[in-house]
């Protein structure tokens, strides 16, 4: 993450008037000073790990090169920016991601996760950054729509909102629950489930991929009024440090910036 300097535009026109008229030496010292000053106050800042799930494309993900990148990491590194935050960002198994939370292995987690009255009972969440819906996807071609999944294997992502939804509304589906969003594609492109549901940018974004190419999103969209925030223990004043900054954020402009680099291509 990027350091921010605490030095002001008045201190530092105030610090460039006064150097000016100094001799090199005394200039010199000066200048040792205020980097001095600077980077003990960047070692001031809160330091904080936030957590997230790097096989959710385009909300967190790895590169080639095995770097996290992502909507959430872009916008993870707007909002420690905006609250003055020194933030890392790490990689943990979905699963495992409210339990390391309880656990203080990290402060935050943004990862796709669904503000829940079931999660709510465990953990707190900030204002949400996200609206989801649903979807279901197969292949091209086979009639099936999204209402009727009966006698189908349907592929998800075990403890999501996708989950739980398959559960209480196609019960007569057959589910097929995974650890990572990526392998439940790998089961549907291979032909061990019929159908897949997600959350729709995900699905999306893999729709568009040179794997995704014959498969579609059948029926409509399922409008679930999901809202995505970031989780925290409860109690922390964290909350209201992010929920200022994301105002922020969307006040001047900047969440619409990192939306539209991830989302503006996406098939609607």
């Amino acid at each position: 993450m990027k350091q921010l300097s605490v030095l002001g535009v008045s201190s530092l026109a105030i610090l460039m008037g006064v150097t000016a008229c100094q001799k090199p030496a005394e200039k010199a010292a000066d200048t040792a000073a205020a980097s001095n000053a600077t980077t003990a106050a960047s070692a001031d800042m809160p330091q904080i790990r936030i957590a997230t799930e790097s096989s959710f494309v385009p909300f967190s993900y790895k590169d080639a090169n095995g770097k996290l990148i992502g909507f959430e990491i872009d916008l993870a590194d707007a909002l420690c920016a905006e609250a003055k935050l020194k933030c890392e960002v790490i990689s943990q198994d979905w699963d495992g991601l409210i339990p390391g939370l309880q656990a203080q292995k990290y402060n935050a987690i943004m990862a796709g996760m669904s503000d829940t009255a079931e999660r709510r009972q465990v953990v707190a969440f900030s204002d949400p950054y996200f609206t989801n819906n649903l979807v279901v996807i197969g292949k091209k071609g086979v009639e099936k729509g999204a209402d009727d999944l009966a006698g189908k294997s349907v592929g998800a992502q075990r403890s999501t909102t996708a989950a739980e939804y398959l559960a209480k509304n196609f019960p007569k589906a057959t589910p097929k629950l995974y650890d990572t969003q990526d392998n439940a594609y790998l089961d549907l492109e291979a032909g061990r489930t019929d159908l897949m549901i997600s959350d729709s940018a995900p699905a999306l974004s893999w729709l568009k991929t040179a794997k995704g190419q014959g498969f579609e999103v059948k029926g409509q969209p399922i409008n679930i009024d999901d809202k995505i925030a970031i989780a925290l223990r409860q109690n922390d004043p964290l909350i209201g440090k992010f929920n200022t900054a994301l105002a922020a954020l969307k006040a001047n402009g900047t969440y619409d910036k990192i939306s539209q680099k991830y989302f503006a291509d996406l098939p609607k």
